[in-house]
């Protein structure tokens, strides 16, 4: 690698956690060390090591620097004991150092291998702020197609409330029998831990995918949710903005039963669409206008045909969309929503 030619820098920190060497646990930091020629006869960079991402001790104790690099020779990622000598490894040409497959003990390592987590903020430090945009609509307005296609093409990340309370219901999470009494009671589940499981899953994406823009599928739906929202982010804090997705109730009536040929979903059926309707005018529609009061509401037409829809949530969305999604081409996924291909049988 040449010395003199620009690399991105490596601003990525490595938890090592679990092995049987407790002396490799610990956090790993972009390495310091000055360019140097490795065993392959690749000339080093700064945070760089034979051409990859390189990374030491947060403590400083590691006696080989960097502790944890790419060999060429061996084409293996390798992290290395206190001593220098090699403890773990994992034979690839992966960019980065692999999280999700399991390393192979060295002769001078003790099973078990390490688990690897990336972080792309310091752990050590506060979570960047997410940045917020809030979607609203009533049942049938397409906010769940909008929020995927933002997602796949402009690179948010989309948050639905009902798939993150069953994912934390299903993954035993600390809340989840809380949550389970107030489903199996028909109950809604507090708002302090609807918000606070927002909050845990925002960091945990900004700190695992170096991703911020968030879309929150659903939210609030009254202001109960809104005051939550205040309670743990503060009021101090600026209020995100709003997308309200306004559709006339026929149309949203009609959608809902054309749906139901083939959705399977047990209140896609007129006495559930009408209900759904009322309980969204009696606690949303609040929530919108307290939106709009602060000229934080942004209403979009979504009677109008998908790509015209599309085109007004993208644009809405592209002050905080980098460059580089704009212009992407349309995935087949994205295609098949926007009713530009059939779905495939």
């Amino acid at each position: 690698m040449d010395a003199s030619k620009p690399f991105k820098p490596n601003t990525l920190f490595l938890e090592i956690s679990g092995s049987g060497l407790p002396e490799v646990d610990g956090l790993f930091v972009p390495s310091t060390a000055p360019p140097t020629q490795s065993e392959s006869g690749t000339v080093s960079s700064l945070g760089y090591w034979n051409g990859k991402m390189a990374w030491d001790r947060a403590d400083g104790k590691s006696e080989r620097s960097p502790a944890l690099s790419y060999s060429n020779s061996y084409t293996s990622w390798r992290i290395c004991r206190l001593d220098g000598h090699l403890a773990y490894d994992i034979t690839t040409e992966d960019a980065l150092p692999p999280a999700d497959r399991e390393w192979h003990v060295y002769k001078k390592g003790v099973a078990p291998a390490p688990k690897v987590v990336i972080h792309h903020h310091d752990p050590r430090l506060p979570c960047p702020k997410p940045n917020v945009v809030f979607v609203i609509g009533g049942p049938g307005s397409g906010k769940g197609t909008m929020c995927e296609l933002a997602e796949s093409q402009l690179g948010w990340t989309h948050l639905s409330m009902g798939d993150l309370l069953r994912a934390e219901r299903e993954n035993k999470g600390t809340t989840a029998d809380i949550i389970e009494r107030c489903v199996t009671a028909g109950k809604l589940v507090p708002n302090q831990i609807v918000v606070g499981l927002l909050q845990k899953t925002m960091e945990t994406v900004i700190r695992s995918t170096g991703k911020n823009n968030f879309l929150l599928d659903g939210f609030p739906r009254s202001l109960d949710n809104l005051q939550a929202w205040y309670d743990i982010f503060g009021k101090d804090e600026k209020l995100p903005k709003m997308l309200y997705f306004e559709c006339p109730y026929p149309i949203l009536e009609k959608r809902i039963l054309g749906r139901a040929k083939y959705s399977g979903r047990s209140d896609d059926n007129i006495d559930s669409v009408k209900l759904r309707f009322n309980t969204f005018k009696a606690q949303t529609l609040p929530t919108v206008e307290f939106f709009k009061r602060r000229n934080l509401c942004i209403e979009i037409d979504t009677s109008q045909d998908r790509q015209a829809v599309y085109a007004l949530v993208s644009s809405s969305l592209a002050e905080h969309t980098e460059k580089a999604f704009t212009s992407k081409a349309l995935t087949e996924r994205s295609e098949i929503l926007l009713g530009l291909r059939p779905y495939p049988n």
